[in-house]
């Protein structure tokens, strides 16, 4: 059973403006594919840089998302509160270092990656229960983007 949110999100905060996606987590249903959806055109602004850029800013994303997302917990009061989607975002983009070029790719790593991110098959499922605190709400979407990575690459490789 989800907790609730003690405090509401004040998107005036830059915290929780990031946390919730730029407004996005706040969507009444499915909040965790409108934050991905949010991703896309984030990919889009970083898809020209070379791979090396791509993957420090990736990596600074993440890092940063550690700190975001358990600091919006905490003012929430909840811990991986639904709308906090700075790490779906995060996840994604994950995915997407595994795509090819074009729009069918974008397509796919979105659906492949909201795949991973609801299912959570193994370790994804464990992650999400176990490991807390900003550093967990942001591992359990890492693992899910990994995934379907790596689908992608199976896909793209013809093993499908």
């Amino acid at each position: 059973m989800e907790q609730q949110a003690t405090t509401a999100p004040d998107l005036r905060k830059p915290i929780h403006l990031l946390a919730f996606g730029f407004g996005s987590g706040l969507a009444p249903k499915a909040p965790g594919t409108f934050g991905t959806l949010v991703a896309i055109p984030i990919y889009l602004l970083l898809q020209p840089l070379s791979f090396t850029l791509y993957l420090v800013l990736l990596l600074l994303g993440f890092v940063v998302g550690i700190w975001i997302c358990g600091q919006a917990s905490k003012d929430l009061g909840v811990h991986d509160h639904g709308g906090i989607v700075w790490d779906e975002i995060v996840g994604y983009l994950v995915t997407m270092s595994f795509a090819s070029d074009g729009v069918w790719w974008i397509l796919i790593g979105f659906v492949l990656f909201r795949f991973f991110d609801i299912l959570k098959p193994w370790p994804i499922n464990w992650l999400d229960q176990q490991v807390h605190g900003g550093f967990g709400i942001m591992l359990d979407d890492l693992v899910a983007g990994l995934y379907a990575g790596s689908v992608m690459l199976l896909i793209q490789w013809g093993a499908f």
